[in-house]
């Protein structure tokens, strides 16, 4: 596994065309890599202290010269890519980190009698909260309790958006805090798969921190 950071260059209308545009992004993500290799590539975009950066994770070293050309910087710098097998190796019971995930919390519903359940984004902070710690066994992570949970929700959302002539609409919320790890493996396995619907649009990456370091930016 790999993760990459990218900075994107909001000046050009090469990146504001592709931050508008969640299906733009995911096909200039999958550009990166050589058709048929991708796997499962994992993104987001996260707009921090001034600096809107992109972060990757796949299964190989993504190519982004084309980014670089697009919505990037040629002539001064490109993306750092750096091994992430050996940090998740060394994930264990009891570690506790920062964490930062944008996610597409959502819960089934039947619209109509007869019908089959349709998936309905939650828009309220405390449903996508608590979309988020029903969660956190699963993923194999403690997230303190429901009363004193140690995630918040510090951005979110609704993104409208065209898709092979049909509107795609996303309910994307971001989540900061602190966690303690319970199960590494599945931890690993949900940072490697994503969590949550979404994870063509920008959602399901989650990335650890040092508890010092604040939003959950990689270390």
């Amino acid at each position: 596994m790999f993760l990459t950071r990218f900075e994107l260059n909001t000046a050009r209308r090469g990146a504001r065309a592709l931050l508008g545009s969640p299906q733009a992004m995911h096909a200039a993500v999958l550009a990166g890599f050589a058709h048929g290799e991708a796997g499962r590539v994992l993104w987001r975009v996260d707009k921090l202290r001034g600096a809107t950066n992109l972060y990757l994770l796949s299964p190989g070293r993504p190519d982004l010269t084309h980014l670089v050309e697009q919505a990037g910087w040629p002539t001064t710098q490109t993306w750092d890519t750096r091994a992430y097998g050996p940090f998740l190796d060394r994930l264990s019971e009891g570690q506790a980190f920062a964490f930062r995930l944008a996610a597409n919390p959502t819960r089934s519903t039947r619209v109509k009698e007869g019908h089959r359940s349709q998936r309905v984004g939650h828009v309220t902070v405390d449903q996508q909260l608590g979309w988020l710690l029903a969660r956190a066994d699963r993923i194999g992570i403690e997230l303190g309790s429901e009363d004193e949970p140690t995630a918040r929700v510090v951005e979110r959302g609704v993104e409208a958006f065209g898709r092979r002539g049909a509107q795609v609409t996303l309910a994307r919320a971001v989540f900061e805090g602190g966690l303690l790890v319970r199960d590494p493996v599945r931890l690993r396995e949900a940072i490697a798969s994503g969590i949550g619907p979404g994870k063509a649009y920008g959602c399901g990456l989650l990335t650890l921190a040092p508890l010092q370091r604040s939003g959950g930016a990689p270390a």
